[in-house]
């Protein structure tokens, strides 16, 4: 026991020596195939799981990314989302909860993951790599994800408030809200484009669109579908009335003819900053393709944590134990003879 304890310290020294001679952006520093070496059939099998899921459910694929977007957004992309606390953590509150999808994708695929290459890849980068995925399935557009983020250990409800913008929100205040994390207005507008895809809970729409129905920014129309829609036992509507399960461009299209779902997506087209931008991706496809995927990575890139912060969850439900986080700390430092810590 005294020997175990010895190790231990001399393991928390020796990381603490090493973090502190890395240079900061060494640390920061996200890599395409960062698990080339350390797992390299790692994104295959993400792409396995969310292929096997999108194909029973094809609603899933708008899930994830949602899940990713999420995630992201709320004390940067740490899967802090995926946590289970006692009621209080961001799943858990009313932005997520209960229109969050996407959970068990992650779950089957951190579970591939584990049995193939035990304490080695993050939830966090299996939640890039899903959304990756997920756009490819629904989209028909790839692009390659830099990995190397860590999990956080806190979840809390009331970060969500404070974090995540909603539909009700105005041009002024979405542009601030993408701002804090350092994304402009145009990527804003881009990343609202993932709006093509998925369904919506009647709350989150419904009554602000009555209103919006009395000042003309919704179609009567389609005023008169959401109603049908959003009476028992259905409470939930299309965000795209036209291609609801392809990310395309559709979604640009749509709000001059004032069928955005969403308040805050019409507010694209009240801003004579923002209206350029939708005019420009409603003309052409391959443009916004272009940008979305770009602004997916820069998106994946906020406020990551990498090298010594966080931790590599064996479960991306629940917190490391203590002692299972000692030995992922012990098995790095002092690998198995034949195994290979790839530099860094």
């Amino acid at each position: 026991m005294a020997s175990s304890c010895r190790l231990a310290g001399l393991v928390l020294l020796l990381v603490a020596a090493l973090a502190s001679t890395l240079p900061a952006a060494c640390r920061a520093q996200l890599q395409v195939g960062f698990y080339d070496t350390r797992c390299p059939n790692a994104e295959l099998l993400v792409r396995q799981a969310v292929t096997a899921a999108v194909a029973n459910n094809s609603g899933l694929a708008a899930g994830l990314v949602r899940l990713h977007f999420h995630d992201c957004f709320v004390r940067g992309c740490d899967a802090s989302v995926l946590l289970i606390t006692n009621g209080t953590a961001e799943r858990d509150a009313p932005p997520n909860f209960p229109s969050l999808r996407g959970f068990e994708v992650i779950d089957a695929a951190k579970a591939a993951i584990e049995r193939s290459c035990p304490r080695t890849v993050s939830c966090a980068d299996i939640l890039a790599f899903a959304a990756r995925d997920a756009v490819a399935l629904s989209g028909n557009v790839t692009y390659k994800v830099p990995a190397g983020r860590r999990d956080g250990n806190i979840s809390i409800d009331t970060d969500t408030f404070t974090n995540l913008p909603g539909p009700n929100s105005t041009a002024t205040e979405l542009i601030e809200n993408f701002a804090r994390k350092n994304l402009n207005a145009e990527e804003m507008v881009i990343l609202s484009g993932a709006h093509s895809i998925g369904r919506s809970n009647c709350t989150s729409f419904f009554e602000r669109n009555r209103e919006r129905l009395a000042s003309g920014t919704i179609s009567s129309a389609y005023q008169a579908l959401l109603e049908v829609l959003c009476s028992p036992p259905v409470r939930t509507a299309d965000m795209d009335v036209s291609t609801p399960t392809v990310l395309d461009n559709n979604y640009y299209k749509l709000l001059p003819l004032k069928l955005g779902l969403f308040f805050s997506d019409d507010q694209l087209i009240r801003n004579n900053t923002l209206v350029p931008l939708v005019n420009a991706f409603a003309a052409n496809e391959t443009l916004w393709k272009e940008r979305f995927t770009a602004a997916m990575i820069k998106m994946g890139n906020i406020e990551v944590l990498t090298e010594n912060a966080g931790n590599i969850r064996l479960n991306c439900n629940v917190l490391n134990t203590r002692s299972s986080s000692s030995a992922e700390m012990i098995e790095t430092l002092f690998p198995a003879a034949g195994d290979e810590v790839a530099a860094t």
